[in-house]
């Protein structure tokens, strides 16, 4: 059990979660090689922020979300995971997040990135 972080401010919300929000939600928003107690932890999406809003960042924000969340599904929380990306309005997208968790409870998050 975890003490759940807030997706819009990041804080902790003094509440506990057994979801697997937090470590989506870590995942996503660390940037890859940033956490020093794991390297590997985090995702490639900040990379985004210098890119334009054309096509082709969706699929590369959608790429590097399920990159980022593979070690959900190697260490066994998950057992499967979809993500798709769309456009919200000009300059961000939206990640919409399907996991199916190891109790087999499907969950849905929301992850807003920004582009220029």
């Amino acid at each position: 059990m975890d003490q759940l972080i807030s997706a819009s401010t990041g804080d902790y919300t003094g509440t506990r979660s057994q979801s697997l929000e937090n470590p989506v939600y870590l995942r996503l928003k660390t940037p890859v090689g940033s956490y020093w107690a794991d390297p590997l932890l985090g995702s490639r999406l900040h990379e985004l922020a210098q890119e334009k809003d054309v096509n082709r960042i969706y699929m590369l924000a959608r790429q590097y979300a399920e990159q980022a969340l593979q070690t959900l599904l190697n260490d066994g929380r998950a057992k499967t995971i979809t993500v798709t990306a769309q456009r919200i309005r000009s300059g961000f997208l939206l990640l919409l997040i399907d996991v199916v968790d190891a109790w087999g409870k499907k969950q849905t998050f929301k992850h807003s990135v920004r582009v220029v």
